[in-house]
């Protein structure tokens, strides 16, 4: 397992962190079910963490954002669908957000009359997004590598 950790620069100039869990893997094209793939799948990039319950954050991550990925959600509506804590909703969505997967949105709330912070699929389209996560692991491998090539002409000048 390869876990990469990488700060970016996001949306708007603000640095976040970007953490990912690369793990050798087969590609699950033979599975037929979404539910058994997806699951498979959010567990292999550490999503989903083995050995806790992965109801709420699997429910967000496939049956909000991926099965619906043109709209865009606010916490509230999550949560109270979830039957769970804002704090909880926004612990996931965070990790999402490492993973630079969704995006921030200003929608215009019915209910309060005002603009409110929402988030969807980035793009709305989950292969779309993906390519933001595999240019960011491009990254971090690309400066581990510069970091690799400066430690060996450390190395180097040592030991003449």
């Amino acid at each position: 397992m390869l876990l990469i950790r990488e700060r970016i620069q996001g949306h708007r100039g603000v640095y976040m962190g970007f953490e990912m869990q690369i793990v050798s893997n087969t590609p699950l094209t033979g599975e037929e079910d979404f539910d058994t793939a997806a699951k498979m799948f959010f567990e292999q990039i550490g999503y989903l963490s083995k050995g806790s319950d992965p109801q709420i954050p699997y429910k967000i991550f496939a049956d909000f954002f991926l099965k619906h990925p043109m709209k865009a959600w606010f916490v509230d509506d999550i949560a109270v669908t979830l039957k769970t804590s804002r704090p909880t909703v926004y612990r996931h969505l965070n990790k999402l957000k490492g993973f630079d997967i969704l995006e921030e949105v200003s929608v215009f709330d019915e209910v309060s009359k005002q603009q409110k912070k929402a988030y969807r699929l980035r793009y709305g389209n989950f292969e779309k997004a993906w390519n933001f996560v595999e240019a960011h692991i491009k990254v971090a491998v690309e400066n581990y590598g510069k970091t690799v090539e400066h430690l060996q002409r450390l190395i180097d000048t040592q030991r003449k």
